[in-house]
């Protein structure tokens, strides 16, 4: 491994413990908040007033930054993956602070998890060498990268205008399938953006460029996108399956147009491309193991009727908070 691939995977790791730890601390200060008043799932703020839900806010903006950097050292195809990790951190956590019980077959999904994220680390590819973010703009505006954003926004605008009125709450991939192929456009931004900061930083200025910009704006267009459609599948789906649906298609995306941008997977033997879509597969099937075999929460469950209650008044929406990183 190289260096550059060893420090994003260190980064992606710190980024899964903090991102995966900062739902436990915001969970517990919601439970507190809800002892002096009423519950977030029905529209309380008291939340808002407890320590303990600016600690795990805080901790989640470090996990983000951590993510973020990430991404600027390592290919998509590398550091993606690993926010399964982010999973199994809360999964344990929870077991221990929230005694919410992870049960036998969950461990092994958890160690299966593992198990994949090995195998992608052992055979990541090498990241290209970029030095300014015009290179970059130039991997953007080749045939095949264009031909698949456009691919990524005819079908989003098909599934925002025609979709989600008619299925969006009846069909889970609707929601999804919006949130995954905008991630993937939201991960291409970011990394522009990340290794333009970086240059700049090392004394290339990267700010002065139109491009620059451009990527910011596309990636601040699509974090938006991404979250309100990523919230309306949380508020109408079962987290258990909300979550490695979600996984595999944002995964799948990601890694497909990182491919086709950056050629993640030139000079790669065919041994190495195969050992890596195994180790997305087994990463995939420990994440489904674990959500499948996970009690629920009897205070969610509570919450869940009184939500149920409170949309009948006032038609309410939950906000609702889940270990799911914005970009992986």
């Amino acid at each position: 491994m190289s260096s550059n691939n060893l420090t994003g995977f260190v980064l992606a790791v710190i980024s899964s413990a903090f991102i995966g730890s900062s739902f436990i601390i915001k969970k517990k200060g919601l439970q507190l908040a809800r002892v002096n008043g009423p519950s977030a799932s029905v529209g309380g703020y008291g939340y808002l007033l407890q320590p303990l839900w600016w600690v795990g806010m805080v901790t989640m903006i470090v996990g983000e930054i951590a993510n973020f950097v990430a991404y600027i050292y390592a290919p998509a195809v590398l550091v993606t993956p690993l926010g399964a990790l982010s999973i199994i951190v809360s999964a344990v956590l929870a077991h221990f602070l929230l005694k919410e019980k992870l049960l036998k077959m969950g461990m092994l999904g958890c160690l299966i998890c593992i198990l994949g994220s090995t195998i992608i680390v052992l055979h990541a590819p090498q990241e290209m060498s970029i030095s300014s973010v015009q290179q970059i703009w130039k991997l953007a505006i080749q045939p095949a990268f264009l031909m698949y954003t456009a691919s990524a926004i005819a079908i989003t605008l098909f599934l925002v205008l025609y979709c989600a009125p008619r299925y969006g709450q009846s069909n889970i991939l609707v929601y999804i399938g919006i949130c995954s192929i905008i991630g993937s456009l939201t991960v291409m931004s970011v990394k522009a953006i990340g290794i333009a900061i970086k240059l700049t930083l090392e004394g290339a200025n990267q700010i002065f460029y139109f491009q620059t910009w451009i990527f910011t704006m596309v990636a601040i267009t699509c974090i938006i996108v991404q979250l309100n459609y990523l919230n309306m599948a949380l508020d109408n789906f079962n987290t258990a399956v909300v979550s490695p649906i979600y996984y595999a298609l944002f995964t799948a995306f990601t890694i497909l147009a990182s491919a086709i941008m950056f050629k993640d997977y030139s000079g790669q033997s065919i041994g190495s491309v195969v050992s890596e879509l195994c180790g997305f597969i087994t990463i995939l099937s420990g994440t489904i193991l674990l959500h499948s075999t996970r009690e629920p929460d009897p205070q969610d469950n509570t919450e869940t009727l009184d939500l149920d209650k409170s949309r009948n008044v006032r038609g309410g929406r939950v906000h609702a908070a889940f270990p799911i990183a914005a970009f992986g």
